[in-house]
C-alpha cells in the first residue's frame, strides 16, 4: 500500500480506514486502490519545493503533542538538521505554549519563534511565554516576532539536507492581528524566501552557506 499521507498519526488512520472498510466487506484492492488514490491534506505535512536542496515542509501543528508528532516524522525523513518555525495563537490556550517550546527545542537543532495569530494579545508576551519550555531545554533559538521576516531567516538559516518545518497554521490563508486580518500564507511566504534566497547567491543552494558562514547559530538566543 503507498499513500501520499505522511506520518506515522496517518499510518494508524489508515489502518483504522482498512479495518472499517474489511468490516464492510468491502474487496481488499478496492480499499487499497481507495488509500492509495487520497490525496494530500492541504497544510499537513505539505512540501514547498521550488527546487531547493532543502526541505521545507508546512504543518498545522498548534499543540505540543500534534507538533511532537510532527517533529519525530521529520527525524525520520533526514539526518541532517530540523529548523522549526511556530508561534502560538493569542486569546487561546495558555498552558500549552510551554509545552510546545519545550517540545521544539528537544526535537529541533534550531527553533525560531515567532507570531501566529497573536489577535488581540502582545506577540512579545506570547513569545515569552514560549521561552520558559525553551529555556528548560538550553538549545539556541531565535526570536523574531514578525512572521514573514522569521520564515525568511528559516530559509537562510537551511543548509543542503536540512528540512525546514513552518508549523501551527498549514492550511491557514490569514494573519488575526489586534485590529485586523491581513492575508498570510506560510506557503507562500516561504516560496517567496527560497526564490529570493536563490535569486541573491545567483547560485543553486548548495554554494550559498559556503559564502555566508556567519548564519550558522552556535549558542545563546539571537533576535
Amino acid at each position: 500500500i503507498t499513500s501520499p499521507l505522511v506520518g506515522k498519526p496517518h499510518v494508524y488512520n489508515i489502518l483504522a480506514a482498512m479495518a472499517v472498510g474489511l468490516l464492510l466487506e468491502f474487496k481488499v484492492d478496492t480499499i487499497v486502490r481507495g488509500i492509495s488514490s487520497c490525496p494530500r491534506v492541504p497544510g499537513r505535512f505539505e512540501v514547498v519545493d521550488e527546487g531547493q536542496d532543502f526541505a521545507v515542509v508546512v504543518d498545522y501543528a498548534h499543540t505540543h503533542d500534534a507538533l511532537q508528532n510532527v517533529l519525530e516524522t521529520a527525524r525520520v525523513l533526514t539526518p541532517y538538521r530540523i529548523i522549526t518555525l511556530f508561534g502560538c495563537g493569542g486569546d487561546r490556550d495558555l498552558t500549552k505554549r510551554a509545552p510546545m517550546g519545550e517540545v521544539a527545542a528537544r526535537l529541533s537543532d534550531l527553533v525560531i519563534v515567532t507570531s501566529d495569530n497573536p489577535r488581540t494579545e502582545d506577540p512579545e508576551a506570547i513569545i515569552e511565554d514560549i521561552e520558559v519550555g525553551l529555556r528548560r531545554v538550553g538549545k539556541p533559538y531565535l526570536k523574531i516576532v514578525d512572521r514573514r521576516e522569521a520564515i525568511g531567516r528559516a530559509v537562510q538559516e537551511a543548509r543542503p539536507g536540512d528540512l525546514v518545518l513552518l508549523a501551527g497554521k498549514g492550511h491557514e490563508t490569514y494573519q488575526v492581528l489586534k485590529d485586523r486580518t491581513i492575508p498570510f500564507d506560510d506557503r507562500e511566504v516561504a516560496r517567496e524566501a527560497i526564490r529570493q534566497r536563490m535569486a541573491e547567491c545567483g547560485l543553486r543552494n548548495t554554494d550559498w552557506q559556503t559564502q555566508n558562514p556567519e548564519s550558522e547559530i552556535q549558542d545563546g538566543v539571537k533576535t
